[in-house]
């Protein structure tokens, strides 16, 4: 049954409404009515899952966009989702909610961030998740980018760093303007546990997780810092059980972070929504932050230049989108874990045929 979401659908007429309730008031301002406002923020959101909707709740409650734009294959769940956010209006900034299913709806985007991806079936193969993917993007990527053919473009599903590639590829748009989320939130699970060992804010320690956002991920341990002084060498100092293994072994629970969570809840939402919103945050707001995200890493830490790979490394963040990428000083061993990485990547995109 189809409910209504406005008064104009309960036949009131729209036209006029507010200049019959509210008096108008004389304006002597030489501007124009296009240059007395700013230029009102577009946030589209490609999937309307849990992460989808944890990322669009958690940009709508910190008032980053002025409209978002909902886009989902099942059409009555994205109206329910619509509406369940419209009804938290009187609570929230005002922001104008969109939805459908065709990508238009996403027209005039100043970022797209796209959550949806097709599921692993039990027995399936990397690959044929990786084609079923690509083929999902096929529909989703070229559309976008003509419609928004100056958005920058945020992947958020995964694999998110080969994924990146793929709408780096399909959208045509320079790499500097499709970003993968990357470790961003991986860095945040390290940052979080350095916290908590230290009983500090996790806000003042700096730590990194860079390359794939998976199993490979390389832990920075020089680059783990708390108020700006290094810390690593204490810790190694004041604990002596901080030898490779324990090492090894924070690493592995920083990776498998997410598989916990899905394990006790069948899913992650709330962190990853509140990392992209910190990307779109940098980005629209050209804060010039510097993140771990996936980005064109071809030529960076003896990473061939032909190999067009995506995988997360300190970015800066602003408006245009990657501004520039951080040359860290790294070990030989993070060097090859990050080579590593990189092979296994690309010789996936490889097989993508793009």
């Amino acid at each position: 049954m189809h409910k209504t979401s406005s008064l104009s659908e309960l036949g009131f007429d729209s036209s006029g409404a507010s200049s019959g309730f509210f008096r108008p008031v004389a304006d002597d301002s030489p501007l124009t009515p296009s240059t007395a406002h700013r230029r009102l923020t577009k946030i589209s959101v490609i999937g309307a899952g849990n992460v989808g909707m944890a990322i669009a709740q958690t940009i709508l409650t910190q008032n980053l966009a002025d409209e978002i734009a909902l886009v989902d294959a099942l059409p009555d769940k994205l109206r329910g989702e619509a509406l369940d956010l419209q009804h938290a209006a009187a609570f929230l900034p005002r922001v104008r909610i969109v939805s459908g299913t065709d990508p238009a709806v996403t027209k005039n985007s100043d970022l797209v961030i796209v959550t949806a991806g097709a599921r692993q079936i039990p027995g399936e193969t990397r690959l044929n998740l990786l084609q079923r993917n690509v083929a999902l993007y096929r529909k989703i990527v070229p559309p976008v980018a003509e419609h928004s053919p100056d958005a920058l473009l945020l992947v958020v599903s995964n694999p998110v760093d080969v994924l990146t590639y793929v709408a780096w590829k399909l959208s045509g748009f320079p790499a500097s303007r499709v970003i993968g989320s990357g470790t961003n939130l991986d860095s945040s699970r390290f940052r979080f546990l350095v916290a908590e060992h230290l009983d500090v804010n996790a806000q003042d320690v700096q730590a990194y997780m860079v390359g794939e956002h998976g199993d490979s991920s390389v832990a920075i341990w020089s680059s783990i810092s708390v108020g700006g002084m290094p810390a690593f060498k204490s810790l190694r100092d004041s604990h002596h059980s901080f030898d490779e293994a324990a090492l090894e072994g924070i690493r592995r629970a920083v990776v498998g972070g997410a598989y916990e969570v899905i394990g006790l809840k069948g899913y992650t939402s709330w962190a990853i929504g509140y990392s992209v919103a910190s990307l779109a945050t940098s980005l629209l707001r050209d804060q010039r932050r510097v993140h771990p995200v996936s980005v064109l890493a071809s030529g960076f830490h003896g990473i061939s230049d032909g190999h067009e790979v995506f995988l997360s490394l300190p970015a800066r963040l602003g408006r245009g989108g990657i501004l520039g990428v951080a040359e860290m000083d790294l070990t030989e061993a993070e060097v090859a874990q990050l080579r590593r990485s990189a092979k296994t990547l690309w010789e996936n995109c490889q097989l993508l045929g793009l």
